[in-house]
């Protein structure tokens, strides 16, 4: 694998992020990822972070501290660089970030059918927690 360059996103990246969470299969029709990309860059407690190679998109992972626990979301990694560490690269990242603000904890969903990404959380030594995720939509949707 080529080396990585990891920084956060920018509001100019917003095309080429959304662009690689599409080509990841990381978005639903129910959640508009321009919106998503667009709150985080405006909140201080969340960042997108962008593994480049060559100057070019590899991988993302969005970050966020919402003062109790750390959360990751659109962890995503472009077909062309897939297997080879970059999504490993990017939990580090996210870690690393989370930790710099003193974060005790971090968390993230995963579909429970989604075999290979628990696997893939599994190695990295997450487990699951006690714990259901409840929600109800609130933007009318």
């Amino acid at each position: 694998m080529a080396a990585a360059g990891i920084r956060e996103a920018a509001p100019a990246d917003a095309q080429a992020v959304i662009g690689l969470w599409q080509a990841a299969g990381l978005t639903r029709p129910w959640n508009d990822p321009a919106t998503d990309y667009h709150l985080s860059m405006e909140n201080s407690a969340s960042a997108v972070l962008l593994a480049e190679v060559a100057g070019e998109p590899a991988a993302t992972i969005m970050v966020g501290y919402d003062g109790h626990r750390g959360w990751v979301y659109y962890l995503g990694v472009a077909p062309a660089f897939q297997r080879q560490g970059l999504g490993r690269t990017l939990m580090r990242a996210a870690e690393e970030w989370l930790t710099a603000r003193d974060c005790p904890k971090i968390m993230l969903m995963v579909r429970s059918d989604n075999l290979a990404t628990k696997a893939f959380y599994a190695a990295l030594g997450y487990e699951p927690q006690a714990v259901e995720t409840l929600g109800r939509r609130l933007d009318g949707r």
